[in-house]
C-alpha cells in the first residue's frame, strides 16, 4: 500500500471515530446529558460494551440490533460513521492532491480546522434531518470557524492551492444572508428555515462567493430532484405540504463546493 493510500485509509478509520462522536452530539444535545458519558441502548438501557461501539462494523455484525434485548439500532449510527470518514479522508485527499504535504505545524492547524468545520456541519445536518431546525450554538459555531479561516487566507496563512480569497469576498456572507433571509420572510418560512439563512453566513466565508454560488447551485438542484423522487413514493406518505429541512442540502453542496475550488473555475 502505497503512503497516500495509508494516509487516507487512516483517515477514513479516524473519521468513523469521530463519526461516532458526531452521532452522540446530535443525540445529547438540548437534552441535558453530557457528552462524555457512556453509551446506551435506550431500549433496555445497557451499557454498551468497547466490541458493540466499533463504528460501522459493530453495527454489521450485530445485524443494527442491541445484543441484549435485541432491539433496533437507528440506521444513523451506521451512516453518519461512514460519510465522516469519507468526508474526512475526502479533505485529506484534497490536500494531498493540490501537493500540500502535511509534514509541518501550518499546514497541520489548517488541515484540522477544516476537519472540524465540516464536523460542524455534519452535526448541523444529522440535527437538521432529525428535528428540523438548526440551532443557534452550531450555526453561530460554523460561522466563527469559517470567519478564522477566512482570514488566515486573507493574511496569507491558507495556501493558495486551496482557495484563493480577497477583500472582496467579504461581502458575500452579507449578500447571501440578505438573499435567504428575504426568502425565509417572503414565503414565512415555508420555502426554508432562518436557520439556512444564518448558515449561509458561515458558508460565505468558508468559501467566498464563487465557492458559495456553487454550493447552492448544488444544493438547490439535489433538494429538488430529492423533493421530486419523494413526490413520486407511491404511498403518498410525502406531500407538497410536507416539511423537508433544507439544511442537509447546503451541507451537500458546501462539501461538494470544497472538494471542486471553484476558483480556478471562475475567471
Amino acid at each position: 500500500m502505497e503512503l497516500n493510500q495509508l494516509i487516507l485509509f487512516s483517515t477514513f478509520v479516524f473519521g468513523t471515530i469521530i463519526g461516532s462522536f458526531l452521532n452522540v452530539v446530535t443525540y445529547r444535545f438540548n437534552t441535558g446529558r453530557g457528552l462524555w458519558g457512556r453509551s446506551s441502548c435506550f431500549s433496555c438501557k445497557k451499557v454498551l460494551s468497547w466490541y458493540e461501539l466499533v463504528p460501522v462494523l459493530s453495527y454489521i455484525f450485530q445485524k443494527g440490533r442491541c445484543l441484549s434485548c435485541k432491539s433496533k439500532f437507528s440506521w444513523q449510527y451506521p451512516l453518519v460513521e461512514f460519510l465522516t470518514g469519507v468526508v474526512f479522508a475526502s479533505i485529506v485527499w484534497k490536500f494531498l492532491s493540490v501537493e500540500i504535504f502535511l509534514s509541518n505545524t501550518l499546514s497541520n492547524i489548517i488541515l484540522i480546522s477544516y476537519l472540524v468545520v465540516f464536523s460542524v456541519l455534519i452535526v448541523i445536518a444529522v440535527y437538521d434531518l432529525k428535528h428540523t431546525i438548526i440551532p443557534n450554538f452550531f450555526v453561530y459555531l460554523f460561522a466563527i470557524l469559517s470567519l478564522l479561516i477566512y482570514l488566515g487566507d486573507v493574511m496569507g496563512l491558507v495556501p493558495n492551492q486551496l482557495f484563493a480569497f480577497s477583500l472582496n469576498d467579504l461581502w458575500a456572507p452579507f449578500v447571501l444572508f440578505i438573499f435567504f433571509g428575504g426568502l425565509w420572510l417572503v414565503s414565512k418560512g415555508t420555502w426554508m428555515g432562518f436557520g439556512d439563512a444564518k448558515l449561509s453566513i458561515g458558508i460565505g466565508f468558508l468559501l467566498g462567493w464563487k465557492g458559495s454560488l456553487i454550493a447552492f447551485l448544488v444544493s438547490f438542484w439535489v433538494g429538488a430532484i430529492v423533493g421530486i423522487l419523494l413526490l413520486s413514493l407511491p404511498r403518498r406518505s410525502f406531500t407538497m405540504k410536507s416539511e423537508v429541512p433544507f439544511g442537509p442540502f447546503l451541507v451537500l453542496g458546501t462539501f461538494l463546493s470544497f472538494l471542486i475550488n471553484p476558483h480556478y473555475i471562475f475567471f
